[in-house]
């Protein structure tokens, strides 16, 4: 079989990518229906087929594949370089089609998966000007003059697993990264979503056969968590990044450390955002209203917990509901859309189900299409801050009004994550002030990007949120290892010459 392709874009009609395919040792074969959930069209609710899974022989050959190509690793860093870059040339000449099965297979509006697509290509060259920069390869000097000498070598053959809500643009991170460094890598996205991955994949595979690149060391699989788990069991699998879910991750760092290899685990948050006493109510309620709607409110770094003060809780209420209220409800693949359907029924039915345990009074202003995985972006007011610790992955976010600014604080790290979090304040030295004093990665004063606040900076995790930095560095110098090398000139310390 050669490099699959949809039969037609979904905007002409033909919803579903025919064949589901995987790439394994530089062949493509149909992935069969496996068990597991029936994928939807959120927008209608449509029933569509059963997941794809890659079958277990195949799973085992793309194991064996990435373990017999570690040649890839001796390649030299600058020609890894050009490698990438020629990928990111066939990777943006696909990203117009891959954003747009990502927001049909999503739900999340195509204008936002549009402004993803720039990590597309941009990861594999991001990595290639790493590689350049010389960061795999620098040097010490020692006091006497001798040099020392540091390579970041690859860790060997990388799993990467990514969720549904944002799947190809952490796909071309993950795996850009791990080639940048040297390691053949295995891909598989969520099965709720392969289809833009699936294209991501063969633009990669593209870009690497035309730079003769041996096959497998980049290869595609589909697979529920099962498929997940015999990738990072396996002995050959020597490191693993995994964004996801808390039980996903629990269960993929146990492997790991069993098998005492690196990983890298992104797994949400419950992101607070403070407004203080002297922030701006326009301002309060478009940063609310987007970090809850953003991605249809699927998306880690989303809002949790909105912390208001006691005397302005009515006020910023009514304006943040009110730009919900505001907001073009339809299709994903309307450029006009800003809120669409959750990605499957399934979630939609569990999204409804933790607001509703939250207890408080629901808030939910927006009409939503009675078809669909549509589901209302709410406020819960009233509710218990001890109901309301763990994510929900979803447009729902918790009211909590305080007196004090110490009292905010404590509501802001009152929870065991510590992914985001989100001050807003007139007095930026102010709100400087208590975003030093909050407990999370990262922390943004007035403002609510999908965007990290630089390029280089890294995007750290505390507590259940994650464990080992990502980021534009932080990823590429997680795929390796340290070796120093140097002349010592010196023997052991007890002073017998022989």
């Amino acid at each position: 079989m050669t490099s699959p392709d949809p039969a037609a874009d979904p905007v002409a009609g033909v919803m579903v990518p025919d064949p589901a395919a995987d790439l394994v040792a530089g062949v493509w074969r149909e992935a069969p229906a496996g068990d597991g959930p029936i994928l939807e069209n959120p927008a209608t609710g449509e029933p569509l087929r059963p997941i794809a899974v890659t079958p277990d022989d195949r799973v085992e050959a793309a194991l064996a594949q990435a373990a017999a190509v570690q040649t890839w690793a001796g390649t030299p860093a600058a020609e890894r370089a050009e490698v990438l870059d020629a990928v990111a040339v066939a990777v943006e000449a696909a990203a117009e089609r891959i954003t747009t099965w990502e927001a049909y297979a999503t739900g999340v509006p195509v204008r936002q998966t549009a402004i993803l697509s720039v990590i597309l290509g941009g990861a594999f060259r991001l990595a290639a000007a790493q590689l350049r920069e010389g960061w795999t390869a620098t040097t010490a000097v020692r006091e006497d003059g001798r040099t020392v000498h540091i390579e970041r070598l690859p860790w060997g053959p990388a799993v990467c697993l990514v969720p549904w809500n944002a799947p190809a643009p952490m796909a071309a991170h993950k795996v850009a990264n791990a080639l940048a460094a040297g390691c053949p890598a295995i891909l598989k996205p969520s099965e709720y979503a392969p289809y833009g991955s699936q294209l991501l994949a063969t633009a990669i595979d593209e870009g690497l056969r035309g730079c003769g690149v041996p096959a497998g060391v980049f290869q595609f699989v589909h697979g529920a968590a099962a498929t997940g788990a015999r990738l990072v069991g396996d002995d050959r699998v020597r490191a693993v990044s995994f964004t996801g879910g808390l039980a996903g991750g629990r269960a993929v760092a146990a492997a790991c450390a069993a098998g005492m290899k690196p990983v890298q685990l992104e797994l949400g948050g419950n992101n607070p955002l403070i407004v203080l006493p002297d922030a701006d109510t326009g301002a309060a309620a478009r940063a609310a209203a987007d970090l809850l709607t953003t991605l249809n409110g699927q998306w880690c770094r989303a809002l949790g917990r909105l912390i208001v003060p006691a005397d302005r809780h009515d006020e910023i209420v009514a304006a943040v509901l009110d730009r919900l209220g505001g907001l073009a409800v339809g299709d994903p693949l309307d450029p006009a859309t800003d809120f669409g359907p959750l990605v499957h029924s399934g979630h939609r039915a569990a999204v409804a189900a933790a607001r509703d345990r939250l207890g408080g009074t629901v808030l939910a202003p927006v009409r939503v299409p009675a078809a669909g995985n549509y589901l209302s972006p709410a406020l819960v007011t009233g509710a218990d801050p001890a109901a309301t610790t763990e994510e929900i992955f979803g447009p729902v976010a918790a009211v909590h009004a305080y007196a004090t600014v110490d009292e905010a604080v404590a509501l802001a790290n009152g929870t065991p994550y510590g992914l985001e979090a989100y001050v807003l304040g007139t007095d930026e030295d102010a709100a400087l002030a208590v975003a030093r004093r909050v407990r999370a990665g990262e922390v943004k004063v007035n403002g609510s990007s999908i965007m990290s606040l630089h390029l280089f900076t890294p995007r750290p995790a505390w507590g259940l949120s994650g464990l080992s930095e990502e980021g534009t560095a932080e990823t590429l110098r997680f795929f390796t290892n340290a070796r120093v090398i140097g002349v010592e000139g010196g023997f052991a310390l007890h002073g017998r010459s022989a």
